[in-house]
């Protein structure tokens, strides 16, 4: 299978799915790319300070996982998008990436309301068919850090209508992505760090 191509100890770190053999597209055709990821997974840990502090616009995993990639190439991308129909143009607007490089999605979910799911699955449907993306990936977090977030009090700011893994699985295994070949991974407890 397709997600034996990533390193085992990832596998102890994330709960991890793929779709239409992003895992090997990603390390055949994007070897940068791939490593790049590869390497912000092995290194990202979920700082206890970063659920107990009060958030900003941005939570700290996130401008973690952004800075990790933005120092390696990776940019905040918008694109123009429209459909020509004889003379007609429609225009078909996409949202922001979080990250992209070389043809690759990537957006990290971590405490939004679940509906940016879709927005997220239906970016990268969009942009797959128009030939802007080849791979889109998403990371998010595993149901069973709920245990984490109870044990420090902070169980109700990371509720069930926010994302999390078993909010995205349905929405992919019903179709959301379309054609485009997806890669998620979902932060397990073992990522939570007491001591930083």
């Amino acid at each position: 299978m397709g997600i034996d191509l990533i390193p085992p100890q990832l596998h102890e770190m994330y709960e991890i799915h793929e779709w239409k053999h992003a895992c090997a597209i990603l390390q055949v055709d994007f070897p940068e790319e791939w490593s790049d990821i590869i390497h912000l997974l092995e290194n990202f840990k979920l700082c206890k300070s970063w659920l107990t502090e009060a958030g900003g616009r941005k939570s700290k995993v996130s401008e973690s996982m952004d800075s990790f990639l933005y120092n390696r190439g990776w940019v905040e991308k918008e694109f123009s998008t429209s459909v020509k129909v004889d003379e007609h143009i429609y225009q078909s607007p996409t949202h922001k990436i979080d990250c992209y490089k070389n043809r690759i999605g990537l957006e990290i979910e971590w405490n939004n309301k679940d509906p940016f799911f879709d927005r997220d699955l239906n970016n990268f449907r969009l942009l797959f068919e128009l030939r802007a993306i080849s791979v889109g990936v998403i990371i998010t977090r595993c149901d069973e850090l709920q245990d984490v977030f109870d044990l420090i009090g902070r169980g109700a700011s990371f509720g069930s209508s926010t994302t999390h893994m078993s909010k995205l699985l349905p929405r992919i295994q019903g179709g959301g992505g379309a054609g485009c070949p997806l890669l998620v991974f979902g932060i397990r407890k073992s990522n939570f760090n007491e001591n930083c």
